[in-house]
């Protein structure tokens, strides 16, 4: 008597494979949906704390930043008597969540500074991803 050899079937594999390809079909959408949320919530809490630290400046100088000092401003001294920083903890200003860096003006067209990300697209505009990630709203 031969012994019953084990192993599973090409049939069965195929249907395994069929089975998490459809579940990969169905979950994929979703997660990469969270992905985008996600990196537009890490946007909105980095401007909240660059914005900080602006106030920060804002309360020692008297002042925000110019647009030619920039963000610069908060962790390298720009030659101003009152200046008392860094004011960020890790004396780097963060690159936005799609890696590219923040915007910034002042005097601001919407307040006393605009400080924006483009949003995934690194475009003025846009909805969804897209939509860029402002410090006035």
């Amino acid at each position: 008597m031969k012994k019953k050899e084990r192993g599973f079937t090409l049939i069965e594999l195929l249907i395994v494979m069929i089975i998490l390809g459809l579940l990969a079909a169905l979950v994929g959408p979703r997660l990469f949906k969270k992905v985008g949320k996600a990196k537009q919530q890490a946007a909105k809490t980095q401007i909240e704390l660059l914005g900080s630290a602006l106030d920060t400046f804002r309360l020692d100088v008297g002042r925000y930043p110019t647009t030619e000092e920039g963000l610069e401003a908060l962790i390298k001294d720009p030659g101003i008597d009152k200046w008392d920083g860094p004011y960020l903890k890790k004396n780097k200003i963060p690159l936005d969540p799609w890696g590219r860096p923040y915007e910034y003006k002042c005097p601001g067209e919407h307040s006393e500074y605009d400080l924006y990300s483009l949003g995934a697209d690194g475009q003025i505009g846009g909805e969804g991803e897209n939509r860029d990630i402002v410090s006035w709203e």
